[in-house]
């Protein structure tokens, strides 16, 4: 079907890019560079190890500097453990079992740690993701065959859009007093859906509270097990403290992003270690240890007798194991077996312990910001589908140009809403910002269908105070400077924490007992460093710094401040703007605010997008737009 051999060329192309770059930061990077672009710890030390199921070996790993450094090694992905003494050689391959804080769990392919780890400094290497590609391509391979070989699947059909989705007309209707009209409606529709339907969530309506109640109301409705996913591990684990929270038995399958006790506790590790047999296990394992152990007391210059007696040692160690591994299995089993709702991310819904489990319905969140290959593989776990997420908000990560050209950038989300509308239902009721800062947002993204609730809707920081201001530095000769990818602009920079600085005091004279929260936005990276450099410069905001995050948009989806600064950085001649021009991020940037949105940017650069000459306009409708010149004057 030509529907998934241009996904699995997309595909392709996207994996051909993303590994050309990954050889481009390693191959001749020495382990400091590759540091710096977070494909490494380096210093590391080794806290622990333990053996683990087959001639596996669990590492327990903790880096030693650089703490504040970003990075990317993540649970399940490939890395290596190395010597900088001899990094080529001296390697051991492996998969990250565990990631929390600046401590990891490496899996190694050896059943003891080699002599070189001893000596020397070692360091962990993130490896090119292959595992994730493969699952991919294989979810849309067995899609393809699944077609070719004529099998009916309704499921698979509604979703290239062959066929339009189903719904039961005889559902009860669904009553919860805490959910408002559209919440309520949504409920209805993933009740009724025989096999699709959709909750178009804009920032602030309440998604999470809606799915988490409809997959409540799933449970009652099927009382067979749900699989709830997401693309990322933060978003997996909110819905997993939203569902636990509602009293539902909850297993995360892989490693938590938020490490807390509670998330901990509904992980499969967290439940192994409280399950009976695990005493068993922890006897079991150290009778194994002690055997190795014994085996490598003998040293290389030894006779047949104590070969032998070596080998045995060996041979019962691994005896020993392979009987851990079948009650771990039988362990895992029953508590997969006594799970209401599993939870992982869209690579994770393949993890080994689940690969063969089908469900009745898979919910896939955030499913905006979800690569459509990736979503195929809990589709065809299901024979139900409920997609929740916003378009209009940030949309994948793709690596190649070609590949978002091709369509690779058009989510399973965004067809699904164009082609079957009668299994959406749009949130139009928002709780977190005031109708001034909502207004622009809702014309140019929902229709103008959304609406702000009452407890939010004329809410401010103190009276008479603007919610929504665009201060235009045209004419103030504040230049963006280009440095490689990124843009800085210092000029810029330092206007926004002046006027940060007066509304702080502003602040302190209106006698606010609790200082609100405070968002700075750029969506440049070499920006954001600036601002994070200069701040500790002006003094007044000393006190108050606990209450100021200064990051990329990217970095801010799904998180929301009462106050938000957003630093456009762009200023030339030229109106060049590069990625402003995409509207979607911008929709992120400007829905973080509650009570108050501050953007600060070159009308004469900004303003050869409509979008933005529409956006200025608006503010000045609302008593918002102002000069720069205002505020330096005073």
């Amino acid at each position: 079907m030509q529907y998934f051999e241009d996904q699995l060329r997309l595909l392709k192309i996207e994996r051909d890019e993303d590994l050309k770059i990954y050889l481009k930061q390693t191959q001749s990077a020495s382990a400091q560079e590759r540091r710096s672009a977070g494909l490494t710890w380096y210093p590391i030390a080794i806290r622990g190890s333990e053996i683990s199921r087959g001639d596996y070996l669990s590492v327990e790993i903790e880096r030693t500097t650089h703490l504040d450094l970003p990075h990317q090694l993540r649970f399940g992905m490939p890395a290596v453990l190395f010597s900088n003494h001899n990094p080529k050689e001296d390697r051991v391959e492996g998969v990250i079992s565990y990631q929390g804080g600046n401590r990891l769990k490496i899996t190694l392919r050896t059943d003891e740690l080699p002599d070189w780890s001893r000596d020397g400094k070692l360091g962990i290497d993130l490896l090119f993701d292959n595992h994730s590609y493969d699952e991919m391509q294989s979810a849309i391979k067995t899609a393809a065959t699944t077609v070719a070989n004529g099998i009916d699947d309704q499921l698979i059909k509604v979703l290239v859009g062959a066929s339009s989705p189903g719904f039961n007309s005889n559902i009860q209707p669904y009553v919860n007093a805490d959910l408002n009209d559209k919440q309520l409606l949504s409920v209805q529709k993933i009740l009724s859906a025989r096999d699709l339907a959709i909750v178009h969530g804009p920032p602030g309506t309440g998604k999470t509270t809606t799915l988490v109640q409809a997959i409540k109301a799933l449970k009652l409705q099927d009382q067979q097990q749900i699989l709830v996913v997401a693309p990322s591990n933060t978003a997996v684990d909110l819905l997993t403290e939203k569902l636990a929270g509602e009293g539902l038995n909850v297993l995360r399958i892989g490693n938590p992003a938020r490490v807390s006790e509670q998330l901990m506790s509904l992980t499969l590790d967290g439940k192994l270690s409280g399950h009976p047999e695990m005493k068993q296990i922890k006897a079991l394992k150290k009778q194994a240890s002690e055997y190795k152990n014994m085996a490598h007391k003998y040293k290389r210059n030894f006779g047949k007798a104590e070969k032998e007696q070596r080998k045995a040692l060996f041979d019962e160690a691994h005896k020993i194991m392979k009987e851990v591994g079948k009650i771990e299995e039988y362990m895992t089993e029953d508590l997969l077996g006594k799970a209401d709702v599993i939870t992982a991310t869209l690579v994770g819904a393949n993890h080994h312990t689940i690969r063969n489990r089908k469900f009745s319905i898979a919910v896939i969140d955030e499913s905006g910001q979800a690569l459509e290959p990736a979503c195929w593989i809990p589709v065809l776990k299901a024979g139900k589908i409920v997609l929740a997420g916003d378009h209009c908000q940030l949309s994948p990560t793709i690596k190649s140009n070609e590949a978002a050209k091709g369509g690779l950038n058009k989510t399973l989300l965004e067809k699904c809403v164009i082609q079957h509308p009668e299994a959406v239902v749009l949130l139009e009721e928002q709780y977190r910002m005031h109708e001034s800062i909502m207004g622009y947002s809702s014309k140019v993204f929902y229709e103008d269908k959304l609406f702000a609730n009452a407890n939010v809707a004329a809410h401010l920081l103190f009276e008479g105070d603007l919610p929504i201001e665009f201060i235009d530095t045209a004419g103030c000769g504040f230049e963006e400077k280009l440095e490689g990818t990124s843009a800085t602009n210092p000029e810029e920079a330092a206007f926004l924490y002046r006027h940060l600085s007066q509304l702080t005091e502003t602040l302190v004279q209106h006698h606010a007992t609790d200082f609100p929260t405070i968002g700075i936005i750029s969506p440049y990276k070499q920006q954001i460093q600036l601002l994070k450099d200069m701040m500790p410069d002006y003094s007044v905001l000393t006190d108050y710094v606990n209450c100021i995050s200064v990051n990329t948009i990217d970095s801010f989806q799904g998180q929301e401040r009462d106050v938000i600064y957003l630093c456009m950085t762009r200023s030339n001649p030229e109106g060049t703007i590069g990625f402003l021009s995409d509207i979607r991020r911008m929709n992120v940037a400007m829905t973080r605010a509650r009570k108050k949105l501050v953007i600060i940017g070159d009308s004469a650069t900004l303003s050869r997008l409509p979008f933005y000459a529409d956006l200025i306009a608006y503010a000045e409708v609302h008593s918002g737009y102002k000069s720069a010149w205002e505020f330096m004057d005073a």
